[in-house]
């Protein structure tokens, strides 16, 4: 299973010193020697632990369960695999998150659909990628070109920000799994964080810890109220992918003008 994944592709600099950290043994044991190490826990205080499948009871929730118990039911493939690493390298994001589910799980039911709140954090969890931008203006203007859908403005006119003053730190696992056959059409709901300048000064680590606790932050104060999120081909991040002229980023059928009312 693991020998699918190409551990040089940009979009797992996120993810791959939690990688790089595991210790031998099952997969499953591994991420508890390392959860444990990193003193990872659920928003109850619950030390978090990774169970196998099965010892998530039949009617209860996913979300609930973790909530409730601090364990995390996981498989063994590729998804639960990126999860687990998500949870050592964003251990607060995650843990808001699954407040926010098991609230809404506390108060509605599970039910037949999820609700919108619960989508919402589903969304983050499974496909989100988060884009640092420098506070300044420069930043303000990525911003509104992404948001507006001007790709080639964005992508290709501006890439120098990339590395400079923007960054795209992948989070959602199902969008991890997805890149390990990576096609061009691959899309992230990205989340816009603004940050000082000194965060692009900052050692890798540090960048990671400024992150995980501002955007937990953010989703303990105000939920998943916001700026919404914005859609993103990763693949046209700059230096993420051969061939990215202005041609690549023409191609409509992935790089899609945004849609009017």
């Amino acid at each position: 299973m693991l020998a699918q994944i190409d551990w040089s592709r940009p979009w797992l600099d996120s993810v791959r010193p939690a990688f790089q950290r595991l210790q031998g043994g099952s997969v499953i044991d591994a991420f508890n020697a390392s959860a444990a190490t990193l003193g990872i826990s659920n928003h109850r205080g619950l030390p978090l632990r990774f169970v196998p499948q099965a010892a998530l009871p039949e009617g209860t929730a996913y979300e609930e369960f973790i909530g409730a118990t601090g364990c995390v039911p996981t498989r063994d493939n590729l998804h639960d695999f990126f999860n687990g690493l998500v949870w050592q390298t964003f251990p607060l994001i995650k843990r808001e998150l699954n407040a926010l589910q098991a609230a809404q799980i506390a108060q509605a039911g599970v039910g037949k659909s999820r609700g919108p709140a619960r989508d919402a954090a589903t969304i983050f969890d499974e496909n989100a990628a988060l884009l640092v931008v420098r506070d300044d203006a420069e930043g303000s203007g990525l911003v509104e070109a992404l948001r507006g859908h001007r790709w080639r403005e964005a992508l290709y006119e501006r890439r120098a920000m990339f590395g400079r003053d923007a960054a795209l730190w992948l989070f959602g696992h199902a969008l991890m799994e997805k890149l390990v056959a990576p096609r061009k059409a691959i899309t992230a709901h990205v989340r816009v964080v603004q940050a000082p300048a000194a965060f692009f000064a900052l050692a890798w680590d540090e960048q990671r810890a400024w992150l995980d606790q501002y955007v937990a932050s953010q989703l303990r104060e105000q939920g998943l109220a916001g700026g919404g999120f914005t859609p993103l081909p990763v693949l046209g991040v700059p230096g993420w992918w051969p061939g990215q002229d202005e041609a690549f980023y023409s191609d409509d059928s992935v790089f899609r003008p945004k849609r009017t009312q």
